[in-house]
């Protein structure tokens, strides 16, 4: 499998990817995307097939926590899942913080979305204890602001 850093020329596919993420991943604007290319590649990674982009993870390192790395999206093709991708798009954003030494990767899920609770723990993520429990999973009130409760994953790098 090829792991390459998010460039320019794919913003359209990693567009056209987010796109079948609804209701809980949806793309942000080109501009958006241009600036993960820009800035911030080395934890943006694709997963190139043939003519596809089969997956896609876009990861922020904290300027303000810099042991931290923020998973925003994570996203495999519909006739590409069950292959490992996701994980070895994971791994490539887990090599890069170990490189620079952070401590932790974190994701947060909406309480409703049950596959990805699935997925994160599969992949080696805990969930964060929160302030009350949905569908069985802990969540924090308001994490990402006003109305936006949201269950946190970590996993740690050391």
């Amino acid at each position: 499998m090829i792991i390459k850093p998010l460039h320019q020329d794919m913003i359209g596919e990693v567009i056209d990817l987010l796109s079948q993420g609804s209701p809980y991943i949806w793309p942000r604007t080109a501009s958006d995307y241009w600036l993960y290319s820009a800035l911030f590649s080395s934890t943006c990674p694709v997963a190139p097939h043939e003519d596809t982009i089969t997956g896609v993870v876009i990861a922020i390192r904290s300027q303000d926590h810099p042991d931290d790395i923020y998973i925003q999206d994570v996203m495999t093709h519909a006739h590409h899942r069950r292959q490992g991708i996701a994980k070895a798009l994971i791994n490539s954003v887990c090599a890069q913080g170990e490189a620079w030494g952070c401590g932790r990767l974190y994701l947060t899920s909406e309480p409703e979305n049950t596959s990805a609770h699935h997925a994160w723990g599969a992949l080696g993520f805990v969930n964060v204890p929160g302030d009350h429990r949905v569908n069985g999973v802990e969540v924090i009130t308001d994490f990402k602001g006003p109305g936006k409760t949201r269950a946190v994953y970590e996993l740690h790098l050391r």
